[in-house]
């Protein structure tokens, strides 16, 4: 039997985990006997789980809730509660607050347990823990140069992940995710939410803001392929990936210009119309220091496998998001 505990559970990625876990009713080779659900809003109990299904709404960064919430010795933990990356640049102490010390509360309530407890701890990070300059494409041994406060964050917590494993307090892999698109619901605060938004908002007959130029690149991969690389996470073996707990995951580069042509394929032009540009040059800044293409042979080797192209992520969106077209 396998418990498990999500932080970060009431959003996006945390639901759509959160439904495959049910789904699949199996983890590691057992069947999942109990799932914890956190967030800081009280995540919604997930319909027709078999097992016992405890939410709970709490700050893991606050003194004392990272203790209780890993009190019980989850088998699996998925860690991604973070606050995403244009709120953590504009609210500096709120952006490490969660990001890093609750990350270090999180792992230090693992380590304090003792007794042999060793779970495994999947962490998402993020393609912001890159800076440029860089090569293109970006290979797997690159440096970690962030140039924003929430890859500077995103660095500490991988470096925190793979010390603690190297020490035998945990089993963690740290999970380098790309840009998820295409988001479904409303925009969040993440300055990459324009990303989604372009196709998101015209597909629902809505007008949507481009704030950057059309001749931008970026990592991407469908909230589908994001699930697939957490639940591959919890299964790989520790040993098989070695001392490097760390790693990019597999996407698709595509630019802006990309998207709205495949907007235009599979949506028509009417829909293209619905983008207004507005240029902001804050935007513009974070999006100029990230990264925009990978070689992900090491994750591949490991299992990890990518959307097939663009059109396939927006295609994907739109099966699991029952979108009328």
């Amino acid at each position: 039997m396998t418990s498990i505990l999500v932080l970060g559970a009431a959003g996006m990625v945390g639901r759509k985990l959160v439904d495959r876990l049910v789904e699949t009713g199996h983890l590691r080779g057992k069947e999942i006997s109990y799932l914890t659900l956190v967030d800081i809003v009280e995540p919604q109990p997930p319909k027709g789980a078999t097992c016992p299904v405890v939410t709970k709404a709490c700050d893991f960064s606050n003194e004392g809730e990272a203790e209780q919430l890993v009190a019980s010795k989850p088998d699996v933990i998925f860690h991604l509660a973070a606050i995403v990356s244009g709120e953590a640049e504009t609210d500096y102490d709120k952006g490490y607050r969660i990001n890093l010390d609750g990350s270090r509360r999180l792992f230090e309530a693992v380590r304090m347990i003792g007794d042999g407890y060793c779970p495994r701890v999947v962490y998402t990070s993020s393609i912001a823990v890159f800076g440029a300059p860089f090569p293109d494409p970006i290979p797997d041994d690159f440096n970690l140069t962030p140039l924003t406060s929430y890859g500077t964050q995103k660095a500490m917590g991988e470096m925190l992940l793979s010390d603690l494993s190297r020490r035998g307090f945990m089993d963690g892999i740290g999970i380098r995710l790309p840009t998820i698109v295409v988001r479904p619901g409303k925009a969040n605060l993440a300055a990459s939410g324009f990303f989604s938004g372009i196709i998101r908002e015209p597909l629902n007959g809505q007008e949507a803001i481009l704030p950057v130029d059309d001749d931008v690149l970026h990592w991407m991969a469908s909230p589908r392929a994001a699930v697939g690389f957490l639940m591959h996470s919890a299964e790989i073996d520790g040993e098989t990936v070695g001392a490097n707990r760390n790693m990019t995951m597999p996407g698709v580069a595509a630019t802006v210009a990309d998207e709205i042509d495949t907007l235009r394929k599979i949506g028509g032009e009417a829909r293209v119309k619905l983008i207004r540009r507005v240029p902001n040059d804050a935007i513009k800044q974070i999006v100029s220091g990230w990264p925009r293409r990978f070689e992900t042979s090491r994750a591949a080797s490991l299992g990890y496998t990518a959307d097939a192209s663009f059109e396939a992520i927006v295609r994907t969106y739109i099966e699991d998001e029952n979108i009328s077209i």
